[in-house]
Formats: structure tokens, sequence, C-alpha cells
């Protein structure tokens, strides 16, 4: 016989369920009882050695081959699945794949060269080619409500969780992943190139694809050097 778990973790009876009220005080829809063998409750070992050993990988070591729709629309998925605190989903996805790609590009270098008329000829296509090293790149845009009672910085972190949880997708399904945040993301004319409307800013650009080679891991820091245990 299954047992029932309740929200502080011990056994419930089946149907004994507690009501609540949402954050905009609208009645929450009643849980549903959770047993101890409920998939939510299991260890994922797969899930966590790939946790433990996720990195980002540079965009030279990305395959071309383009990623397939349904794939990339599960990490979407995942990704949208983000904290939100009031629901306001304070964030969006751009993506940008196939020729898209090098016409973000071309974009991006004309705006460039036109801030910079003495540019090197070597960098007249700097970004062309950046844009062109991964198949799939997805631009999250954090855009914050300031009428809210929600802070924004609180917005601004569900932005942030939106494109971490991008990334856990993708290592999920074999993809690798690198976050920047380089010019085009930083310079408003620039994001709106594609499609960043004025007051919303750009979290990163999530560079997706299969990696090629596996990259030396990089010292990662020592848990007492970042973990205090409050005691009071």
């Amino acid at each position: 016989m299954n047992h029932v778990m309740n929200h502080q973790g011990t056994p419930n009876h089946q149907g004994s369920q507690s009501h609540g009220s949402t954050h905009h005080g609208a009645p929450a829809p009643a849980p549903e009882p959770i047993y101890y063998d409920a998939f939510e409750l299991q260890i994922a070992p797969d899930m966590l050695a790939k946790l433990d050993m996720r990195r980002s990988v540079p965009m030279r070591a990305f395959d071309p081959a383009p990623i397939p729709a349904v794939e990339l629309d599960r990490m979407l998925k995942i990704a949208a699945r983000s904290p939100d605190h009031g629901r306001l989903v304070p964030w969006r996805f751009i993506v940008i794949e196939g020729d898209a790609r090098r016409v973000a590009g071309e974009r991006f270098d004309a705006l460039y060269a036109a801030r910079n008329p003495g540019l090197d000829p070597s960098k007249k296509d700097i970004w062309t080619l950046y844009m062109l090293r991964a198949p799939v790149t997805v631009v999250v845009v954090s855009r914050t409500d300031p009428a809210s009672k929600i802070p924004e910085w609180d917005q601004m972190l569900s932005a942030g969780a939106a494109g971490m949880n991008l990334i856990h997708g993708a290592t999920a399904l074999g993809y690798a992943a690198q976050w920047l945040l380089k010019w085009p993301g930083r310079d408003g004319e620039a994001a709106a190139l594609v499609g960043v409307q004025p007051g919303e800013r750009v979290a990163g650009f999530i560079h997706l694809g299969r990696q090629t080679e596996k990259p030396a891991d990089r010292i990662r820091p020592d848990l007492a050097t970042v973990v205090t245990r409050w005691t009071g």
C-alpha cells in the first residue's frame, strides 16, 4: 500500500489536502497527494552525474549541425519552468538559428563599423563569425515590470534562472552551452537589431550545440569558501 506525503514530508491519509491562497489572493488549486514511490521523490543518478560535470564549452568546439526543433522546443519548455515570484513571466526568449545567424551578425558588423570608423579590416566580420559559431543562439531577455509589487531584483533573477534552466535542459539532452554577454547584448541599439524592445535588457546570449571535444575543467570553488552554515 502506498503512503501519501504531506508538505512536511510526513505521511498523510489519502484524500487529506490542505488549501491555501495564491500570491494574488485567488484560491489555490487543491494539491494532489504524493506517494513515496512518486517520480518526483526518486533520485536521478544520470541527472546528478551530468550536473556534477556540467561546464561551459567554447563555441569553437561546437558541431555545426542544427538542433532538431523538437529538442530545442523541449529545452525552451524546461527554461520556462523557472522560479517566477508573482507569475509575471518577466523574461522571454529570442531564438536565432539557420540563415538568421548570418543576418544578425551582418547587422551587428554594420553597426559596429559605423561606431568604429578606424576599425581594423580584419575585424569587419567579427560579429558575423561570432554568430555562426553555434547552430543556435537563444537570447534571454529580461522584461521587468516596474509597476509590479514584486521587486525588480526578483524579476531580474527570474530571467537568470530561466537561462540556467535552459542550460540544464540542453545538458540533459546531450548538448553543450556557452552563456555570454558581449557587445551585441550590452548595447541597446545592437540588441534592438534582433528584436529586443525598449525597456528590455539582455540577460545573455546562450549558444547551444553538440560538443566535439571535452575541454579541461576549470578549478571550482571550495565549498568552505562559499558556504556559511548559519546557526543563529
